[in-house]
């Protein structure tokens, strides 16, 4: 095995920097928060709530460019049945922050919390919030898994090392900086890490376009050469697939942990609304060289290129065609610049879903749920654990996954369809309860899964309208028999799951309230309980209240009589006459309005 001696010294190069940029960030902010009195956890988690424009531009863009976007992004406009008309990666994750930021930035950064799980909880009570902490975690672990997968890919075309050592190694340095900062080294490594993603890739795209193995790409992009036409095209058949893939990415790219991380770090609500829009404009971008190699990539005669046989597709590896256009299309001080500065940026992406995943279960499982009590120097070392622990499994699973869109769209499944539709309840809905999110997560979780998984050979239970079969090559060469579900399933449970959740909240109500169930059997403290103690209070979720501004609140008439636990109380659950009494006043299932 050939170890190329230039490219692991450029690798060594960009990762001390990222390293030492990380390390930076955690001395240099080791002391913030201390003056206004946060908790040391909370600093960890949203670096005191005062990251800037400039910083907070780059990390909100981090969000989801890095490894699996760059890599994923080539890998589809390169093959030959999909090419850019599906890599829906960029306008879909774009779209993704402009809603976020139009719609969900404002409320929850105005209300002060600190994770995505804090209104699940402080509506439908710690338990429900458990639940929903599932889903969430699975997400950031495969999105973490995929990152690391398209490393250790990108890696070993770089230095032909061992793809588990390149991971491991990787995951390691990520592991370490994360445990030493928290979000302020996750933020500041996030502003290299897109410094050496644009000007490596944009170095190295003017080389392999005018190498002499190329196409003109204007003409393979309509009329087939080596292969098929990079512009691609969606079959009449396929459109409702397309189209429920693409609201998989725009909706499902909201209610994710490492998203609303950079929301409710912001330094005011209209900031997080400002990031989230100037990160739409970077993913697009960002894309930009992405696109053009996977069209490179397509325009290729390889057997002219040191490369050599046939060309990637037809050896099972396309998934790594932006590293392999790097190195066989450019000349080798490029190449190695260009693999370098972007293996070091992805390697620097791991980290942010790594750290979201140990925040949530910090703060809202053991705190929240378990220990209350638990004093702030127990909840540092909860993260610090956790991101360990968490580091590792995302680590083995990228040692033993499949393709990188694979894990994309697998870990957006859960989240799409299980807490997008309960986000938008607790939300902007009135009158949802624990048992329509109970409901609610059954009917997402049930139809998703009846659909069928092929990336983890799951067979389907449920044969929606239009499925197929098709045969597929599987890793080990052979091909077997797959199920494809062309109906919109994914949508449809997603829209099933949102309005299972309306309807159960308010059939639960009527009975308990109407007396045609006893009020002995509600189980869940959800509907005839005036104040349940499952229901988290302000005073625990937000330990910082004061800091935020009535201006910055939603738009809820101030009620200057109520005190602060009145002010969280769920109405829906008071006795009817005292509802009649508040009628002229009425507001949504919890305020947020400040003494």
């Amino acid at each position: 095995m050939t170890i190329h001696a230039e490219g692991l010294v450029a690798i060594a190069v960009f990762y001390l920097l990222i390293l030492f940029v990380g390390i930076w960030a955690a001395w240099k902010n080791k002391h913030s928060g201390e003056a206004e009195g946060t908790d040391r956890s909370e600093t960890i988690m949203v670096g005191g709530r005062d990251i800037g424009l400039f910083v907070g531009g780059f990390t909100m863009t981090a969000t989801w460019v890095g490894g699996g976007y760059i890599n994923g992004t080539a890998e589809y406009v390169y093959l030959p049945d999909y090419g850019l008309a599906w890599a829906q990666a960029p306008f879909g994750y774009a779209l993704s922050l402009v809603v976020g930021g139009l719609f969900f930035a404002k409320p929850m950064r105005s209300r002060g919390y600190v994770t995505m799980l804090d209104p699940f909880q402080q509506l439908y009570g710690k338990r429900m919030g458990g639940l929903l902490f599932i889903p969430a975690f699975m997400g950031e672990i495969f999105w973490s898994a995929a990152i690391l997968s398209a490393l250790g890919a990108t890696l070993s075309v770089i230095v032909d090392i061992n793809i588990k050592m390149s991971v491991v190694i990787s995951a390691l340095i990520a592991i370490f900086y994360t445990l030493v900062g928290g979000l302020y080294s996750v933020a500041y490594t996030d502003v290299v890490q897109l410094f050496c993603i644009f000007i490596g890739l944009w170095i190295s795209v003017p080389f392999a376009l005018t190498n002499a193995a190329v196409s003109d790409i204007t003409v393979t992009a309509v009329k087939r050469v080596y292969q098929s036409p990079w512009r691609g095209s969606i079959k009449k058949e396929d459109t409702w697939m397309w189209l429920d893939n693409f609201c998989l990415l725009m909706l499902g790219g909201i209610p994710w942990q490492v998203y609303f991380q950079r929301v409710l770090s912001a330094s005011s609500a209209t900031y997080a609304q400002v990031l989230s829009f100037l990160a739409a404009f970077g993913c697009l971008v960002m894309a930009v060289p992405s696109v053009l190699i996977g069209a490179i990539g397509a325009s290729t005669d390889w057997n002219k290129t040191s490369y050599g046989g046939e060309a990637p597709k037809d050896k099972d590896e396309a998934e790594m065609i932006l590293p392999i256009v790097l190195q066989h299309l450019c000349p080798p001080f490029v190449s190695f610049f260009g693999l370098g500065a972007v293996s070091a940026a992805v390697m620097s992406s791991a980290d942010s879903s790594i750290l979201s995943a140990s925040s949530m279960f910090a703060r809202n499982i053991y705190q929240l749920a378990f220990r209350q009590s638990a004093s702030d120097r127990e909840i540092v070392w909860v993260m610090r654990i956790t991101i360990f622990v968490f580091g590792g499994l995302a680590t083995l699973m990228a040692l033993g996954t499949g393709t990188v869109y694979g894990l994309w769209y697998l870990s957006s499944d859960l989240v799409y369809v299980i807490i997008f539709p309960q986000l938008l309840s607790v939300l902007f809905v009135k009158g949802t309860n624990t048992y329509g999110s109970v409901a609610a997560y059954l009917f997402g979780l049930v139809l998703r899964i009846g659909g069928g998984e092929p990336y983890l050979h799951l067979p389907p239970f449920i044969y929606y309208p239009g499925w197929t079969t098709e045969q597929q090559k599987n890793k080990s060469g052979e091909m077997e028999e797959i199920i494809r579900q062309r109906f919109p399933f994914k949508t449809v449970s997603m829209l099933a799951s949102f309005f299972g959740n309306f309807v159960f909240s308010y059939l639960a109500k009527y009975l308990f309230e109407s007396g045609k169930i006893s009020h002995k059997y509600d189980f869940l403290d959800a509907v005839v309980s005036s104040r349940s103690g499952e229901i988290m209070d302000k005073t625990t979720l937000v330990t910082r209240g004061n800091s935020i501004g009535l201006s910055e609140l939603a738009s809820v008439k101030p009620r200057l009589s109520v005190t602060l636990a009145a002010a969280f109380t769920r109405r829906d659950t008071l006795p009817e006459e005292t509802v009649e009494e508040e009628e002229e006043e009425s507001s949504p299932d919890f305020s947020h309005n400040e003494e």
